[in-house]
């Protein structure tokens, strides 16, 4: 087992993988935002960002926060296409309520 074949491996349950995740999805631009329920995406925003405070991780858009959870908590992918991600996690601002939601990054040329 070389050096190397131990940093290769990502845990996405690893507390250190969601932080990394949530550094990288930290700051951008977002162009809309889709909630999946019962199988169908619908918009529930449009234009706003994803910011992270404290151990948070924030979604703003159409001048609402669209989703609140604690980093440890959330599941976070991104889309194969790199335009977005896919964010499963627990909404403080809803009680706890399991959510997902598909943010679509504002694409720069």
């Amino acid at each position: 087992m070389s050096i190397f074949s131990r940093f290769s491996k990502k845990n996405p349950s690893s507390l250190a993988y969601k932080r990394q995740m949530a550094q990288m999805i930290s700051n951008k631009r977002i162009r809309y935002v889709g909630e999946k329920k019962d199988g169908v995406e619908e918009v529930i925003g449009k234009g706003g960002s994803i910011s992270i405070r404290d151990d948070e991780i924030l979604v703003f858009a159409s001048a609402d926060v669209l989703l609140r959870a604690k980093i440890a908590d959330m599941d976070a992918s991104e889309l194969l296409s790199k335009d977005g991600v896919i964010i499963t996690a627990p909404d403080l601002e809803r009680g706890g309520e399991m959510r997902t939601i598909v943010v679509y990054y504002v694409y720069y040329r």
